[in-house]
């Protein structure tokens, strides 16, 4: 577990969001579902004894760790008040459980997955999919998703993309090979830093909405020999990151999004593009296109009246833009009920953390981290005059 622990004082309950067995992308020497791994563990505080556990992915391969606390709400569903806790994943996927029982709010299916072609490999023959909420980002990738501003620039795309499996979400890696037929791994989507991350989400008491930061990542999630020390048939290989034609996204957009999700229902409510993105490459800025979103985690907080969000830095992700240069580092006021930017203002360095408000002899202030490569850590503060 490498995320953080979220506890109900009330009920005397720990939530624990574990992370994935190793090694991230070969389990032919851990068959099997791999529990506690990838899961949802409450244990009571007072003795540790588990409660219960809900595993979000089975045998992981992808390592799909749950990077966010799981969320504690209140929310009242078809007119039954219930107490739940929300894990929030990297394969945009929200879990919604009765935090005292354990049991799916909404049904969660077992579906089925593709099969590993590796080797020694036994891939899970399903993975948990919630009817509700739906995945708040881009599952998988085909040649459709490919960008296509242009035929020429879809066509490049086309021609990176052959390189590499391409398949529908939980496609398993594959072995990256040096010959000229030879695949060069698997395009993850989301990849290991997209979806949600560990900046988490802000929850909205008073309406029961969720506010979820995501990004539509893509990596090669590449295979290769195993060597003696590491007692493994294979390893994760470079797992690069791989840009599109021109040094632009390979996928279509939008490539930062946040998204409100209604928890009381779990109907998405809106979801719009979290910053400009890369409008203004050469290949596009005669386009004219609407903003089309950044591959970096806007840091959110929710107030009575607006929702609040910080652009992350871009040295700050694991996933830094393909399209290359700083990014958007904005700070932006947002109309709750449906997405629009009320205001924005330009900030000196992208977010490097959450946001904290408080109010000063009648005066309320907003405080926020930011920093990046040439520009040392300082906090911005902020109030109305």
């Amino acid at each position: 577990m490498w995320s953080l622990i979220s506890a109900d004082e009330e009920l005397g309950y720990a939530y624990l969001p574990t992370g994935s067995p190793t090694s991230d992308m070969y389990g032919g020497h851990r068959l099997g579902n791999n529990l506690f791994g990838n899961s949802v563990v409450c244990v009571k505080c007072a003795t540790g004894e588990r409660v219960w556990h809900f595993q979000t992915v089975h045998h992981d391969l992808w390592d799909l760790d749950n990077p966010v606390a799981p969320i504690l709400v209140d929310i009242k569903v078809d007119g039954r008040p219930v107490k739940a806790a929300v894990q929030l994943t990297k394969q945009a996927m929200a879990y919604v459980l009765d935090r005292v029982t354990g049991k799916p709010v909404w049904p969660i299916e077992e579906r089925p997955v593709p099969a590993s072609n590796t080797p020694g490999e036994r891939a899970a023959l399903t993975q948990p999919f919630p009817t509700k909420p739906l995945p708040f980002d881009r599952h998988g990738l085909a040649l459709d998703d490919l960008i296509d501003f242009t035929p020429e620039l879809h066509a490049e795309a086309v021609e990176i993309a052959r390189h590499y499996v391409l398949g529908p979400i939980f496609t398993p890696p594959s072995i990256k090979g040096d010959g000229p037929n030879d695949t060069r791994g698997t395009l993850q989507v989301p990849g290991e830093t997209g979806g949600a991350q560990y900046m988490g989400a802000a929850f909205d008491r008073e309406t029961g909405i969720l506010y979820v930061p995501s990004i539509s990542s893509t990596y090669a999630s590449d295979l290769i020999p195993g060597t003696p020390a590491s007692q493994l048939r294979y390893l994760r290989g470079t797992r690069e990151h791989v840009a599109g034609p021109q040094g632009l996204p390979l996928m279509k957009p939008p490539y930062g999004r946040i998204v409100a999700i209604n928890l009381n229902t779990g109907d998405q409510v809106w979801m719009v593009p979290n910053a400009d993105g890369p409008r203004d490459h050469p290949a596009l800025k005669n386009l004219k296109l609407p903003p089309l979103g950044q591959p970096t985690h806007d840091r959110l907080l929710v107030t009575p009246t607006l929702l609040f969000a910080a652009q992350g830095d871009v040295t700050g992700e694991a996933a830094t833009p393909p399209f290359g240069g700083p990014g958007d580092r904005k700070f932006r006021a947002y109309d709750k009920a449906s997405g629009a930017v009320l205001w924005e203002m330009d900030l000196p360095a992208g977010a490097t953390g959450g946001m904290l408000t408080y109010t000063h002899d009648g005066k309320q202030y907003i405080v926020l981290p930011v920093g990046t490569k040439g520009h040392a850590p300082e906090f911005v503060a902020l109030s109305l005059p």
